[in-house]
């Protein structure tokens, strides 16, 4: 039984026993992904595979990595029309691997990351229907009822968007350089979606977070989702701003943030043409669409510069130049937006 950093698989044996989940054999752990959001290991005995997410060992923020907020919500969405894999355990405390973690069943299938992954799916009728099935599993998600599932107080039902543009405002502060030359831009779109805040749409629970490579396709169907992953920024609120961002990953300036993203990829419809076929699927009007999308570019834009500042704060450049470079022009397509 070997263990990787931040994962002690002796500890988290003694925790499964201990909590009635049946066990084969050794634990074996793989680690899958991780470094800017959470570690992802792939935990396996002779009859059972699992996914285990655990904060990174490094520059946590607490609010971003609520290992009980992400389980709470996958086990919430369990029988509804949103696949989700089987929750299985969690902990929200440092009491088994020294940090909170959570576990759910392994999804066998396909993570669509990289333009290469999405041409392998087939041609160009197989990826306009995969897109549509993931947008209808987003609208899917739109359509269930908080209270339904358990999760009524899982976030304010209302004012949604006045925090999106009070949190990301401030956020800027936190991770922006030296007399930085997107200054200028950030106050400049802030103060305007400042005073084009529309009224919230309706109240539903958002990923916060929707896109090709935060799902997994099923392995011999590519037009059907598996399972839906990473919801570490789902809450209550209004669905057109998650429908908005999952349009706004499709700029092509989201490939400097994430290198040959697929979600970026030309073989995707146009974030016009992905807005359109959202609006069909959740048979819900685009009002107020110009402030959604703007506020969108905003977040995604500070999330560049918050990539780039940890990469500079960690002393590992390769890219942060290349993700610093995508969020002047992320700015002023948001500022393009709101005219």
């Amino acid at each position: 039984m070997s263990d990787h950093e931040g994962l002690d698989l002796a500890a988290l044996d003694r925790h499964l026993r201990e909590a009635g989940i049946p066990r084969s054999g050794e634990l074996r752990a793989e680690f899958i992904s991780g470094g800017r959001s959470n570690l992802t290991f792939l935990i396996a005995d002779d009859a059972s595979k699992w996914v285990l997410r655990r904060p990174p060992l490094h520059g946590l923020t607490p609010s971003a990595h609520d290992m009980a907020r992400e389980y709470r919500v996958v086990a919430a969405l369990a029988g509804t029309a949103v696949p989700v894999a089987r929750a299985v355990t969690m902990r929200d405390d440092d009491s088994v691997l020294g940090a909170p973690f959570q576990m759910v069943e392994y999804v066998p299938g396909r993570v669509v990351r990289y333009t290469r992954e999405l041409e392998a799916l087939g041609g160009p009728e197989t990826i306009e229907a995969c897109v549509d099935a993931l947008i209808a599993v987003l609208a899917d998600l739109h359509a269930v009822d908080p209270d339904a599932v358990g999760l009524g107080d899982f976030g304010k039902p209302t004012g949604y968007l006045e925090r999106q543009v009070r949190r990301w405002g401030s956020q800027w502060s936190l991770v922006r350089r030296d007399d930085d030359p997107c200054d200028g831009d950030v106050a400049a779109l802030h103060e305007k979606l400042a005073q084009a805040i529309p009224p919230q749409s309706r109240s539903a629970i958002v990923h916060g977070d929707y896109r090709i490579d935060n799902t997994i396709l099923d392995a011999d169907d590519p037009t059907r989702v598996a399972a839906v992953l990473d919801w570490e920024m789902s809450t209550l609120g209004d669905p057109l701003s998650d429908a908005a961002l999952m349009c706004v990953y499709r700029h092509p300036t989201f490939h400097l943030v994430h290198a040959d993203a697929a979600w970026a990829s030309e073989l995707i419809p146009p974030e016009d043409a992905l807005a359109e076929k959202y609006s069909r699927a959740a048979g819900q009007s685009l009002d107020h669409w110009d402030f959604y999308m703007a506020l969108a570019y905003f977040k995604l834009a500070i999330i560049g510069a918050g990539i780039a500042y940890r990469a500079r704060e960690s002393g590992a450049t390769d890219d942060t130049d290349k993700v610093q470079q995508a969020v002047a022009p992320l700015l002023a397509a948001g500022l393009t937006q709101l005219g």
